[in-house]
């Protein structure tokens, strides 16, 4: 079975096709506030979704980090307003140290195609 790499770089690819299955690096997303980074992350989820072929109705799990679970509504505030109703992955949400303290929110996805 064959391995698809999207947008590779030296250290990581941004989307990664094997069989039926999409995984997606973690990602991450510059702005003021957990609102804004979780918008703009889930725009960059859609696109890289749509560049191997899937979209969110086929979700399959997710993974969400944030830097303070203080924060954890006001991203699912976000998150309630994008998900497809009926098609929710399975998911985790827990506090982590990001890679650098501009980052409020992580979310890494696996997708059926």
């Amino acid at each position: 079975m064959s391995i698809q790499r999207i947008e590779t770089g030296a250290r990581m690819s941004q989307a990664v096709v094997h069989g039926s299955t999409a995984y997606l690096a973690g990602q991450v997303a510059k702005g003021a506030s957990v609102t804004e980074q979780t918008s703009a992350i889930l725009a960059e989820i859609d696109r890289l979704l749509a560049a191997v072929g899937s979209d969110k109705t086929k979700l399959l799990s997710t993974t969400i980090y944030l830097s303070d679970m203080s924060t954890f509504a006001e991203m699912n505030a976000v998150w309630d307003g994008w998900v497809a109703a009926g098609h929710t992955p399975a998911r985790a949400t827990v506090e982590a140290a990001l890679a650098t303290p501009e980052f409020k929110v992580e979310i890494v996805v696996v997708a059926a195609i």
